[in-house]
C-alpha cells in the first residue's frame, strides 16, 4: 500500500479472473515488449484496444495472442471504455481489470504487485505509484512531474486520502469500476476513475512501481500544448466530481 514495500513475487489468488486492457495508438515498436513481460499464466484475456493506429499495433497485438479492439475514435478515455465495453460482452465478467499503457514505460512484469491488495481483500482501487517506485532518468518529464503534484495534492485536501500519483498502471474491481461508470474520452480518464472511488469512499491503496522512458513519443506530454491541455483536463476533472 502508500508507502509500503512489498517482496518481488506477491502471491494472487487464483481463482480471481483477471483481464487486462492496454490503450494503444501507433504502439508497434513496443506493442511486443509489453505483451511478451505480461504474466500470462494468471491472465485471462489481455484487450489491446487500437485507438485509431496508422502503423501495425492491431497486427502486432494478434500476432502476440491478444485480442483487439478497434476505437477510432481517437483518446485515451475512449480507448478505455472501448476495452471496457469488450470486457462486459464477456461471460463471466472478470473479477478485476488492469490497465497499463503500450508504450513500455510501465513494467508488466510488476502486475501482480498491483494486483495484490485487491486479492487480498484490502483494496478496490489500486494506482501504481510511479513516484514511490524506481524510475529512470528522464522516464517522467518535469512538466508530468509538475502536474502529477498538483493533482495529487489536490485529491489528498478533498479526500484526506495520501494520493502520491495518478499513473496510468492500475487496478480496479470490476464491479466498483462499472458502479462508478467513467465516461471521460480523454486525458481525464484516470483522474475521473481515482476521484469519483475516493468520493464513493472505496478502499484505496498504491504500490510502487518501475517506470522506464517510453518507446516513442508521448502523445500528452511530448509537447508543451499537449502537457497544458493535458494539465488542465486533468485538474478540471478532479475539480468537477470532487463536489
Amino acid at each position: 500500500m502508500v508507502g509500503g514495500r512489498y517482496n518481488s513475487g506477491p502471491i494472487v489468488h487464483e481463482a480471481l479472473r483477471i483481464d487486462v486492457v492496454i490503450p494503444a495508438l501507433d504502439e508497434e515498436a513496443a506493442l511486443a515488449r509489453v505483451l511478451a513481460a505480461l504474466p500470462r499464466a494468471m491472465l485471462r484475456r489481455v484487450v489491446v484496444v487500437d485507438n485509431g493506429s496508422t502503423d501495425r499495433t492491431a497486427a502486432v497485438a494478434s500476432g502476440a495472442g491478444a485480442e483487439v479492439v478497434r476505437e477510432p475514435r481517437r483518446g485515451y478515455g475512449s480507448a478505455c471504455l472501448a476495452g471496457l465495453r469488450a470486457l462486459e460482452r464477456g461471460t463471466p465478467q472478470p473479477d478485476v481489470v488492469v490497465f497499463l499503457d503500450g508504450d513500455y514505460s510501465d513494467h508488466p512484469e510488476e502486475l501482480p504487485r498491483v494486483v495484490e491488495p485487491i486479492a487480498n481483500g484490502t483494496a478496490d482501487l489500486v494506482v501504481g505509484s510511479r513516484v514511490l517506485g524506481r524510475r529512470e532518468p528522464g522516464a517522467l518529464l518535469p512538466q508530468a512531474r509538475v502536474g502529477n503534484w498538483i493533482a495529487s495534492r489536490l485529491l489528498r485536501l478533498l479526500y484526506g486520502v495520501r494520493v502520491s500519483d495518478l499513473g496510468p498502471f492500475r487496478a480496479v474491481r470490476f464491479t466498483c469500476l462499472c458502479e462508478l461508470a467513467p465516461s471521460d474520452p480523454d486525458y481525464g480518464f484516470t483522474a475521473e476513475v481515482q476521484v469519483k472511488a475516493l468520493r464513493a469512499g472505496l478502499r484505496y491503496a498504491e504500490v510502487p512501481v518501475s517506470y522506464r522512458r517510453r518507446i516513442g513519443r508521448s502523445k500528452i506530454t511530448g509537447t508543451l500544448v499537449g502537457s497544458v491541455r493535458a494539465g488542465y483536463k486533468i485538474l478540471s476533472t478532479i475539480l468537477r466530481h470532487g463536489r
